[in-house]
């Protein structure tokens, strides 16, 4: 016997709009199972108080599994299935139902500020460590709430709340970082990186992966730098203090765009002999947005300077054409300007850098200049 439909969360975001789940939202999923028991252990204790412990085997016979992704953006169906042939414990089964009420009721509490705590102690709402790390900021995972009328809804600040429920003193999250490895020792495999903001941290180093850590650390004094993904340890000040595992490492080109960007983020006011407006993160952001949907990775790369009034200057040197786009991060505009350095021959223009067809202009000038095929 199974109780199907046991649970059913929706993933809501482009990634699952065609009705999969990526592999790894499956692991925020499968922390369901471990969260769920052990609310159901609680709550029997809870219930039967001359006790010291859960029976050694509770629920052992039971288990979550996904049986189907059906439509609607992307529903996760989950069956709770009895791994014993024939035999269902009901009074373990019951706890697990009131166990998976609780944990919905924990993420709807937290979605309207209120207290989770009341739901579940912080012991079981630390597993929201795990559950939910893998979600970008515009994606939720919603869970049906009878008693609330409309779903639960976990989004990254949700989770974020609950984990602040959980009194948790660290948090994990999935990173992509850009940095230089300055260290690498191959006696404990661990390496150590700057990031751009002049901060370190340190992590451990997979066999397979070893030999990009050291390209990188070989060129540490030319700057070449890594993009680094994987899973990273916070403190309760929302700072990166270790990574704790990592998935892939990337040597960058020395010109790679976002980490000529993130070293502008460093710049303060006045970093120009006591003048110089430091370029607005939000700017910066949404250069970064535009930039990587807009220009292809076939076309070279522009070296990146920050403007005293606050602005971004891109320069591409090619062959003998000097081209420059000074761009007001504001008003998002951008002055294009090339120059033959041996004819003297001249083109400008004024960019609405919030238009596509004035992006599809200036990458189709930089492909006709550098002789790059589409």
């Amino acid at each position: 016997m199974n109780i199907d439909d046991f649970l059913t969360p929706r993933l809501v975001g482009k990634r699952f709009e065609s009705h999969s789940i990526p592999l790894e939202l499956l692991g925020d999923l499968a922390v369901l199972e471990a969260m769920i028991k052990e609310a159901a252990k609680w709550l029997y204790m809870r219930e039967h108080s001359g006790r010291e412990r859960a029976p050694r085997k509770f629920a052992d016979g039971l288990s979550l599994t996904l049986t189907a992704v059906e439509e609607g953006s992307a529903v996760a169906k989950i069956t709770l299935v009895a791994t014993s042939a024939g035999f269902f414990p009901p009074a373990e089964a019951t706890y697990l139902e009131q166990a998976r009420d609780a944990v919905v009721a924990s993420i709807a509490a937290a979605s309207e500020n209120e207290s989770p705590s009341e739901h579940l102690p912080p012991k079981i709402l630390a597993y929201f460590d795990r559950m939910g790390r893998s979600l970008r900021n515009d994606e939720a995972i919603e869970f049906p709430s009878p008693l609330a009328g409309r779903p639960a809804r976990l989004t990254k600040p949700v989770r974020l709340r609950l984990l602040k429920a959980a009194e948790a003193t660290e948090r994990t999250e999935e990173i992509r970082v850009r940095g230089a490895v300055h260290d690498l020792n191959q006696e404990t495999m661990k390496f150590e990186m700057r990031l751009s903001d002049g901060s370190k941290v340190s992590g451990p180093v997979d066999r397979q992966q070893f030999d990009y850590f050291m390209e990188a650390f070989n060129e540490y004094k030319n700057g070449i730098k890594v993009l680094l993904q994987g899973v990273g340890k916070y403190n309760r000040a929302d700072r990166l203090q270790a990574v704790e595992s990592v998935e892939q490492v990337t040597v960058l080109d020395p010109l790679d765009f976002q980490s000529q960007i993130d070293d502008l983020r460093t710049l303060k006011d006045g970093w120009y002999d006591g003048l110089g407006i430091a370029p607005s993160p939000e700017g910066l952001n949404w250069l970064c947005a535009e930039f990587g949907e807009r220009y292809s990775d076939t076309l070279p790369s522009p070296y990146v300077y920050p403007v005293v009034e606050g602005g971004v200057r891109l320069e591409w040197p090619i062959g003998r054409w000097d081209v420059s786009l000074e761009i007001d991060l504001r008003e998002r505009i951008g002055e294009w300007h090339a120059l033959h350095l041996d004819t003297d021959e001249e083109e400008s223009k004024r960019l609405v850098l919030g238009s596509r067809a004035d992006w599809d202009w200036m990458t189709g000038r930089i492909q006709a200049l550098s002789g790059v095929d589409s």
